[in-house]
């Protein structure tokens, strides 16, 4: 769990609902439905005419990982790495075909299979890099999904405050009815601000991170694969791949 961004989602609700309070007002005054409606309706129906369905689908897939990243399992990695070139100097690279039959990440195993299969080094490198590109770049597509809705949610809010205020404009000889429209007004404008600021971007900006630091992980594994098929000693290899610790 990313204790960080616990603490963060509490402070930034703690910080306004708190705010609030001392400014002599209520939480339920931050509470309304047309004003909610208005902005994340808007904001989701925005994100869906710019995001394809399988980008969208890959968003909601990594939303997660705001909380419960990944592990970071470089130095893991590099172990496994070691074990590989050592089994390979050994036995040579056909020792790896049980390994790779037993591997879990489709990308190590990728990567692993092409070395029994004998491929030569740029070949195995140009083959890996696809893959590791291609997922790279998917995975950023559905992070900048989060990052899309933070630059259209405070545009909505204040479509839902012009709304407001046509409703207030609209009610000028009904006092009584004037207090909803000028609710919905300043409402709409916070729930905008605050979904883009409080959660959009910043859970854009965590997603790439993570998504950044897997690509690292992939990187390293490639480099290691990359030596072991280029005959290099475990040694050799561990300290360059050491290279990619943080």
């Amino acid at each position: 769990m990313d204790i960080l961004s616990v603490i963060g989602v509490i402070l930034a609700f703690v910080a306004i609902i708190g705010g609030n309070y001392l400014e002599g007002g209520h939480a339920t005054a931050l509470l309304n439905g047309p004003a909610g409606l208005i902005v994340i309706g808007g904001t989701l129906g925005a994100a869906f005419i710019q995001t394809p369905l399988t980008v969208f689908k890959r968003a909601l897939a990594i939303l997660p990982w705001i909380i419960f990243p990944p592990a970071n399992r470089m130095r893991e990695g590099i172990s496994q790495v070691i074990n590989w070139s050592t089994i390979a100097r050994k036995e040579g690279l056909l020792g790896l075909e049980s390994m790779a039959e037993l591997e879990p990440d489709n990308f190590a195993r990728k990567g692993l299979q092409l070395l029994v299969d004998g491929s030569e080094p740029e070949a195995l490198r140009s083959v890996m890099e696809v893959d590791l590109v291609n997922k790279e770049h998917g995975d950023l597509m559905a992070a900048k999904v989060y990052e899309c809705m933070g630059g259209y949610a405070p545009t909505i809010g204040i479509i839902g405050a012009v709304m407001g205020l046509i409703h207030v404009m609209g009610n000028l000889a009904d006092p009584s009815r004037l207090g909803a429209g000028i609710a919905v007004a300043f409402v709409a404008t916070i729930y905008g601000v605050a979904l883009a600021n409080l959660f959009m971007l910043p859970a854009a900006a965590k997603l790439k991170a993570v998504v950044l630091q897997q690509s690292k992980y992939r990187e390293m594994l490639l480099e290691g694969l990359m030596s072991i098929a280029e005959g290099e000693n475990p040694r050799s290899i561990e300290m360059k791949l050491e290279g990619f610790l943080d």
